[in-house]
């Protein structure tokens, strides 16, 4: 008997908002919101009078290494984490007590330049009467607390009440079992009734897979596939044999508007189970 599609489990960055539009560099990004934090420390009594150069170029420094190490055993940098620490090293003592306060003071919201792309919010609608839970699962290393203000400000939370999960949470980076496993868990729904969505061929689409699930690679034009070739067990070819597999397969798309006639040759009927 087909199983019968319970969820759909969705890439956050360069899936469902669009990137390719931001033209500040991630460390003019980065000081904007530490210029906000040291605001928020100088008013406490705290030796906080840190020069705010200083303090960016360390927590570049030290999100670059937890990066590099992530990439080797694909647990999650937790970006709190790694601002409390660096705090500590410029002489900021006593940070830790204003955690909360200082991710408030941090102030995330969606970054200039950022967009949902347009194919994005019928799909959900589409799915979301159809019955189907949605999900998100990214490998940011900010807690999901800090990106739901970018859903928010996209219109896209409303959509999304059944799973919210960033790395940082979960505590490891996709491919990683685990945080599939953890997505699963929070739709309550099976691998075998479950699709994942996403740009990245390694983390989305190999990672679901070996979670168990069907995936989709959607197409943006910025998929690595030159690194992602022969890195995963199941495809050690060149990147333009991992491309043109991936391609001429059901398992990628151009825009979100070809997935119900992937849906439908996995889950037929799908639509109908809203009625």
């Amino acid at each position: 008997m087909t199983a019968r599609l319970k969820g759909v489990l969705f890439d956050l960055d360069d899936t469902l908002i669009d990137w390719s539009g931001v033209e500040l560099s991630w460390r003019e990004l980065e000081a904007r919101h530490l210029a906000k934090v040291l605001a928020f420390l100088n008013q406490k009594p705290l030796n906080s009078q840190v020069n705010l150069g200083r303090l960016v170029d360390l927590y570049s420094q030290r999100t670059r290494e937890a990066w590099a190490q992530a990439r080797k055993d694909l647990r999650a940098p937790n970006m709190p984490e790694i601002l409390l620490t660096t705090l500590a090293e410029v002489g900021v003592a006593g940070a830790d007590i204003y955690r909360k306060e200082i991710l408030d003071a941090y102030d995330w919201s969606a970054v200039p330049g950022t967009v949902v792309f347009s194919d994005v919010p019928p799909m959900l609608k589409t799915l979301r009467d159809s019955g189907v839970k949605l999900g998100i699962v990214t490998n940011a290393s900010q807690p999901m607390s800090l990106r739901d203000a970018e859903l928010e400000a996209h219109g896209l939370i409303e959509y999304f009440s059944d799973c919210r999960l960033a790395a940082a949470d979960a505590g490891f980076l996709k491919p990683h079992p685990r945080i599939f496993a953890e997505a699963l868990s929070r739709m309550d729904t099976a691998p075998a009734e479950t699709i994942f969505v996403g740009d990245n061929p390694v983390a989305d689409i190999g990672g679901a897979q070996g979670a168990g699930m069907r995936a989709v690679l959607r197409l943006t034009g910025r998929a690595d596939f030159d690194a992602a070739a022969g890195r995963t067990a199941r495809d050690r070819a060149s990147a333009a044999a991992y491309k043109r597999d991936l391609l001429d397969t059901q398992r990628s798309l151009a825009s979100l508007d070809e997935l119900p006639a992937i849906l439908d040759a996995w889950y037929p009927g799908w639509q109908n189970y809203g009625e």
